[in-house]
């Protein structure tokens, strides 16, 4: 070689291979100390990711296990020294004592063998419990310590919680992850369209005219409404969303929140009604975030209901007067199974959605927020029954309107 290149392994067949070099030293084959000369210049050194040999030294010189056998050793040490001294004196007294001293040196001694061998698990667990946390703190979340043996007690408790934390670290980071990928993906769509609009323009391809522009100015409200969707579901999801509650007649609200939508049912065929039983309380609620909600209902509705179709909207007050439940109910095409349990999740949406996917999820946030519930039931076409529709039911407490 002429140029200081180094070889591959490719052009070095006999050469050592740094690949199996690396799962080797990760497999705790033993300690390498120096870098190799045929180590990749572009692989880092030592390679990333502990050695098990190395945990299995660590562990030795800082185990839970070393300190409890320890703390065995001396009790033991003590016991025997404490059956010596009462087995030395003489006499009648004196063979009472050496007999109970025996008796006694056996059953703890067995007392201690238990308690070794139950503190040895302990500080396997212990050991294990300390290894997992390094990973973690790594980025590995996907850790998970297996339970001890025990029945129930604090260790185990502990080995619990910290699973339970794994696992839902491992769930906030594909949930992060995924957020970034449908964000991105939500906006690439305006960004383009404004993108071509304003090359064309300046290319002068395209006139600046109201139409361009005006299409221009569409994808920018595309894109300050799903910047404000986003904002509220974070504000919900962390609990400080601002809600401006008063006095509010849910009769009222729910016909100017229905009425909105009366022209384009009647367009698309398909008949709304709306019933809102008398007993139904004022309300203590913000009522621009509940019409939020029920707009979000029945345009989710809507789309999904086909001409000569039926949409209802109830709203009751059960006997026991603590809340009050909202109904909307469609005899559509209804939710495909696979994506009713995400169905409030954001971005969760069918493949022939036309919407953001943020909607029920803001439903639900919003909802939430306000001390309430939200749920759906839905009935999807398959081979031996038609589909039967989508009901949404949210729950909202009754709360004192006075003062």
């Amino acid at each position: 070689m002429t140029d200081g290149r180094r070889p591959s392994d490719q052009e070095r067949p006999d050469g050592p291979n740094w690949r199996e070099a690396k799962r080797a030293w990760q497999s705790g084959a033993g300690p390498v100390r120096e870098r190799p000369g045929w180590w990749p210049d572009e692989e880092p050194w030592p390679p990333i990711g502990r050695s098990p040999w190395a945990r299995r030294r660590s562990r030795w010189g800082r185990g839970f296990g070393c300190l409890l056998g320890l703390v065995f050793l001396l009790g033991f040490t003590g016991l025997f020294h404490l059956v010596a001294n009462a087995i030395a004196g003489a006499g009648v007294v004196g063979e009472i004592a050496r007999v109970l001293g025996i008796a006694i040196l056996i059953g703890g001694g067995i007392a201690l063998l238990v308690a070794g061998r139950t503190f040895r698990r302990a500080g396997v667990s212990l050991d294990e419990l300390v290894d997992a946390a390094r990973r973690v703190e790594d980025g590995d979340y996907a850790t998970r310590v297996a339970e001890p043996v025990t029945r129930r007690g604090p260790l185990r408790e502990l080995v619990r919680g910290f699973n339970s934390m794994a696992a839902r670290l491992e769930v906030e980071e594909d949930q992060r992850r995924r957020l970034l990928a449908d964000v991105s993906h939500e906006l690439r769509t305006p960004l383009a369209v404004i993108q071509g609009n304003v090359e064309a323009i300046l290319d002068g391809v395209h006139e600046a005219d109201e139409a361009h522009l005006g299409a221009i100015l569409d994808e920018t409200h595309v894109l300050a409404r799903l910047v404000d969707d986003l904002r509220t579901v974070a504000l919900s999801e962390s609990g400080s969303l601002p809600l401006h509650r008063e006095p509010t007649d849910l009769a009222i609200l729910a016909a100017e929140a229905v009425g909105a939508f009366e022209p384009a049912a009647e367009t698309a065929g398909v008949h709304l009604e709306l019933r809102v039983d008398d007993n139904v309380p004022l309300l203590d609620i913000d009522p621009v975030r509940i019409r939020e909600v029920l707009s979000n209902l029945v345009a989710n509705a809507l789309r999904h209901t086909p001409a000569g179709g039926e949409i209802e909207v109830i709203a009751t007050s059960p006997a026991d007067a603590a809340s009050v439940e909202v109904v909307v109910r469609d005899n559509g095409s209804g939710i495909d199974p696979a994506l009713l349990p995400h169905v409030f999740d954001r971005f969760a949406k069918a493949a022939d959605s036309r919407g953001s996917g943020l909607g029920l999820a803001i439903a639900r946030g919003l909802v939430e927020a306000h001390g309430g519930t939200i749920g759906v039931e839905s009935s999807a076409a398959t081979r031996g029954s038609a589909a039967t529709g989508t009901t949404f039911r949210f729950r909202l407490p009754v709360r004192s309107t006075a003062g």
